[in-house]
C-alpha cells in the first residue's frame, strides 16, 4: 500500500510504500475524518498522529465520505457531489465510487499529520515550503500582518520573482522581474468618493419625489376644487 502523507504546517508531502502488512494493519476498520495514532508503523513514528483525509482502491476509484462499507457501490451522483463533474443543468449519473471504511483493497490512502511525534521524518518535518501566493483580499493582508485601519496595505503585499524556463534566456535578464497580486476590497479615496456620490444621487431622488407628490397634490386639489364650483 501506498501511504500519501502531508504535513499542512509545513506545506510538505511524501508518498511512501509500505510492503508489510503489519505495517499498515492499524488503518483496518478506520473511517475518513478518523484520527490514528501511527505507533504501529515504527519507532520513527512513534507519537506522530494522523488524519485519514482519503484515498483509492486497486482499480483507482476514490473513496466517498459517508458510504458506510469497504466495498465498491454505485451510487446516484448530481452536480456537487465528489467523484462526479456535472456539466449539463440537473445532470445525475449512476459512477461507481469506494467506501469510507479502510480495509486491504486500498492502494493508495490519504493522510495528513495532525501532532508531530518525537522524531524528524526527513524531507516532511524538517523542511519548510512557503506559501507560493500572499493572501489578496485587504482584509486578510491587514489580518496576516496586524495592520491598522489606517496603515497603507499596498505596502505588505507579497511579491513572487518570475524567472524565465529556460535558462539562456535567465542567464540574459539584468532586471529582476516580480508579481504581485491585485489588492481586492480596498478602500481607496475614489471608492470613497463613489459612495457619497450614489448617496448624493439617493438623496437627490428622494427630495424630487417629494416635491413631485406634492405638486401633485396641489393639482389635483385645485381641481377638485373647480369640480365643486361648477
Amino acid at each position: 500500500m501506498k501511504l500519501n502523507i502531508a504535513y499542512p504546517a509545513n506545506g510538505t508531502q511524501q508518498t511512501i510504500t509500505i510492503e508489510e502488512e503489519q505495517r499498515y494493519r492499524g488503518f483496518f476498520e478506520k473511517r475518513i475524518a478518523q484520527e490514528v495514532n501511527a505507533d504501529f508503523m515504527g519507532d520513527e513514528w512513534k507519537g506522530y498522529i494522523f488524519k485519514i483525509t482519503g484515498g483509492s482502491d486497486k482499480e483507482g476509484y476514490a473513496m466517498k465520505q459517508g458510504v458506510m462499507t469497504t466495498k465498491r457501490v454505485k451510487l446516484l451522483l448530481g452536480k456537487g457531489d465528489s467523484g462526479f463533474h456535472a456539466i449539463r443543468s440537473g445532470e445525475r449519473r449512476r459512477k461507481s465510487v469506494h467506501g469510507c471504511i479502510i480495509d486491504n483493497s486500498l492502494s493508495v490512502l490519504n493522510v495528513i499529520i495532525v501532532k508531530r511525534g518525537v522524531g524528524e521524518i526527513p524531507g516532511l518535518t524538517d523542511t519548510v515550503i512557503p506559501r507560493r501566493l500572499g493572501p489578496k483580499r485587504a482584509g486578510k493582508i491587514r489580518k496576516m500582518f496586524n495592520l491598522g485601519k489606517n496603515d497603507d496595505v499596498s505596502k505588505y503585499v507579497l511579491h513572487r520573482t518570475v524567472k524565465y524556463k529556460n535558462p539562456e534566456k535567465q542567464a540574459k535578464v539584468t532586471k529582476i522581474k516580480t508579481k504581485s497580486p491585485k489588492i481586492q476590497r480596498l478602500v481607496t479615496p475614489v471608492t470613497l468618493q463613489r459612495r457619497r456620490k450614489i448617496k448624493a444621487c439617493i438623496k437627490k431622488r428622494r427630495e424630487r419625489r417629494v416635491s413631485d407628490a406634492k405638486e401633485y397634490q396641489k393639482v389635483v386639489h385645485e381641481y377638485n376644487k373647480q369640480k365643486l364650483r361648477a
